[in-house]
């Protein structure tokens, strides 16, 4: 696969792994073909992977090599670190507050972001596609990074980034549609909408890697950006959503879930990056 891959410029290389990650993220939602409503206990589990991966993902993947490369351009290190991760949950922060968007479960006065007349349909998806912006870019930084010639990126380390960031992409594309055909919608439109969530993962990818491939630079601040971002979307979103209206042991389920999450992303990082 990774000479396979070899083949390709890093923005196709990007587009083919965020591609995959959407295609996963289908997967997951075409379950609402079958299954009509998820257990909570079984939802709890798949956002609790879901923040697991996302947040070894963050480390390994992302600012750990933003770190080294950071040391290789002569930079301060810590400081480059510290302000791409800081901009990375600043962006989140002032997106979530700007782009009107509705989470699952709340009523329409509770939408956030700016006032509009959207359809709750809009909002909802709104909702569930703003935090698969961090993950496609994520992806096509990683691509764009070994591009970039860096000792510390490698194409396999990045191909385990789209890996790890597709498998918590399938629980989370049916964390997605079948909630939405609990909310009244059709099968077919629930996973629409769902696998739609996913769309915006290659668009970032693409983006991502063509700024870190034009400006060397800025590499290290993107990778710990895209760590910024992932880790704003798991402590605002992930977990509340899976602690939410639930106490014992079925929030101990999400825990666990998260702990299984993150020992998955740091097996693949480790073992194929």
């Amino acid at each position: 696969m990774i000479t396979w891959f070899e083949q390709f410029n890093p923005v196709t290389q990007a587009l083919i792994g965020t591609m995959f990650t959407w295609g996963v993220t289908a997967l997951g939602a075409s379950l609402v073909f079958f299954f009509k409503s998820i257990n909570k206990t079984v939802l709890n589990a798949m956002l609790g992977f879901a923040a697991g991966v996302m947040i070894a993902a963050s480390f390994w993947s992302l600012l750990a090599p933003a770190i080294d490369m950071a040391e290789e351009l002569g930079q301060t290190a810590y400081l480059t670190a510290a302000i791409g991760f800081l901009s990375g949950g600043a962006f989140l922060y002032l997106v979530d507050r700007l782009l009107p968007h509705l989470h699952l479960g709340l009523k329409m006065e509770q939408a956030e972001g700016v006032k509009t007349n959207w359809q709750r349909s809009v909002l909802l998806v709104l909702a569930i596609t703003l935090h698969n912006i961090p993950e496609g870019l994520a992806v096509g930084v990683a691509f764009g990074a070994v591009a970039a010639g860096s000792g510390s990126a490698s194409l396999a380390g990045a191909v385990a980034l789209a890996i790890g960031i597709g498998l918590q992409n399938f629980p989370e594309g049916a964390a997605v549609s079948i909630p939405l055909r609990r909310e009244g919608f059709s099968r077919k439109k629930a996973f629409l909408y769902g696998q739609a969530s996913g769309i915006v993962e290659p668009i970032a990818g693409v983006l991502g890697a063509l700024a870190v491939v034009t400006m060397r630079p800025i590499l290290p601040y993107a990778l710990a950006f895209a760590a910024g971002a992932m880790i704003y979307v798991v402590v605002e979103e992930l977990i509340p959503e899976a602690q939410r209206e639930e106490g014992g042991s079925k929030t101990d389920v999400s825990t666990i879930g998260a702990m299984l999450g993150f020992t998955v992303m740091m097996i693949l990082d480790v073992a194929l990056g």
